[in-house]
């Protein structure tokens, strides 16, 4: 077998027969329209967006298969809401909430990737995603949403594949998420104020103790490495272990 493979960068919804496809499938005999109507159709929820894109061309039997790469849910995640990282601490601290039209965006986008094999399971498993950021979705709990998802309250919603949020909407999401962050940053101030005053009680402690010290007092992890850097130990000229 005769395999040939064109590796692309596309911009999603927007393969054209212009170089490098075209000039590569023109001698292989197969319609060019029909790989640019796959591409597009398997791309066409990443607009505005680069895509990675394998064009994977059987010359002998003139038929072709399409893989298309994304980036890791959580990434999609966290642009979806346009934020940089997730919480520092998820169990206590939320930091944005996705509607079930961008998780059905996103299982979409993730499609070749996940492993349900329905869009039902791929929402609940992007889903399951957001935890760990401290993402919550329809505004609540994602465990909660899962089981509004399990007895069917979105059932209409994800079997239309309904991606696009209306004005209001996306107004009512910016303003959501626009609280939750001044939130985190008031949070953030409560933090430091609280890891500077435990570092003030224990001078003269090794930087083991500080922050053993500040992780029982649940302050996030980015806290204290801003607070009480991991460092040689200059008291007991050990270096402290990596957490």
């Amino acid at each position: 077998m005769s395999e040939e493979t064109i590796d692309l960068m596309i911009e999603g919804g927007k393969a054209s027969a212009g170089p490098p496809l075209g000039p590569a499938v023109g001698p292989t005999g197969i319609p060019i329209g029909d790989i640019i109507n796959k591409i597009n159709e398997k791309t066409e929820a990443f607009k505005g967006m680069k895509v990675p894109v394998k064009v994977l061309i059987n010359s002998e039997d003139k038929t072709f298969n399409i893989k298309i790469g994304t980036p890791p849910v959580s990434e999609l995640i966290k642009k979806e809401l346009n934020l940089k990282k997730g919480s520092g601490t998820p169990g206590k601290e939320t930091i944005g909430d996705l509607k079930i039209e961008q998780l059905i965006k996103i299982a979409q986008m993730k499609e070749d990737d996940l492993a349900g094999k329905t869009r039902k399971a791929r929402v609940k498993t992007v889903l399951g995603s957001c935890i760990p950021l401290g993402i919550m979705a329809e505004e609540m709990h994602p465990r909660e949403l899962s089981k509004l998802i399990d007895a069917g309250k979105y059932d209409q919603k994800i079997a239309s594949g309904k991606t696009e949020l209306t004005e209001e909407e996306l107004k009512k999401i910016e303003e959501e998420n626009k609280r939750l962050k001044e939130e985190v940053a008031k949070h953030k101030d409560e933090y430091l104020k609280r890891a500077k005053e435990i570092s003030g009680q224990m001078k003269g402690k090794t930087t083991s103790e500080i922050r053993k010290k500040m992780e029982e007092g649940e302050i996030p992890h980015e806290i204290i490495d801003e607070v009480c850097p991991k460092e040689t130990d200059k008291d007991s000229g050990k270096e402290d272990k990596k957490e």
